[in-house]
This record gives C-alpha cells, structure tokens and sequence, in this order.
C-alpha cells in the first residue's frame, strides 16, 4: 500500500537548498520514491495557520520504504544540512 509523506518547511536560510535538492533526488528514487508537489503556488481554502515557505508531498510504495529512505545513512547529513536553514513539520501518512 502506498504512503505519502507530507513536508511543510519553513526557510529560515535557503543555504542549503542547493545541495539538498541535488542528493536527496537519487535517495527518494532509491526507494521506489517520487515526488507529486514539491513548492508550486499555494493558497489556504480554509484554516489560518499560515502558508509555510515551501510544502513537499512525496509517494513510495509502502510506509517501510518511506521509513528506509528517511533512516538511510546517507540521508542523516542531509537532515542536519535542511535543519540547519529551515523548520519543517514532516508527515508519513498510508494510502488506501
């Protein structure tokens, strides 16, 4: 079954975007990951929590694939590197 994990970062210092766009790329596919939103235009429907600076949706084929991506060693450095510059609130969610 499918899982999506939702990411809403807010960028402190756009430092490290770079860097991170360029490594995390191969990581997610080496998961079976994609990318389905990665930015683009937003706007609140309903709510007021304000709009973060970015916002990522990003499908594997299972809740343990997307748990390996994000507990992969390679990715530890990139975590540090995104924190470094941003605030983010990441969600794992599983599809139906």
């Amino acid at each position: 079954m499918s899982a999506y994990l939702i990411g809403r970062v807010q960028m402190r210092d756009p430092f490290w975007v770079e860097e991170y766009g360029a490594k995390v790329q191969p990581l997610i596919q080496k998961y079976g990951g994609r990318y389905l939103v990665r930015a683009g235009k937003m706007e609140i429907l309903e709510g007021s929590a304000p709009l973060p600076s970015v916002m990522v949706v990003l499908e594997f084929p299972s809740m343990e694939q997307a748990r390996a991506w994000y507990q992969d060693s390679e990715y530890a450095p990139l975590i540090k590197l995104r924190q470094g510059g941003s605030d983010a609130e990441l969600v794992l969610i599983e599809g139906i």
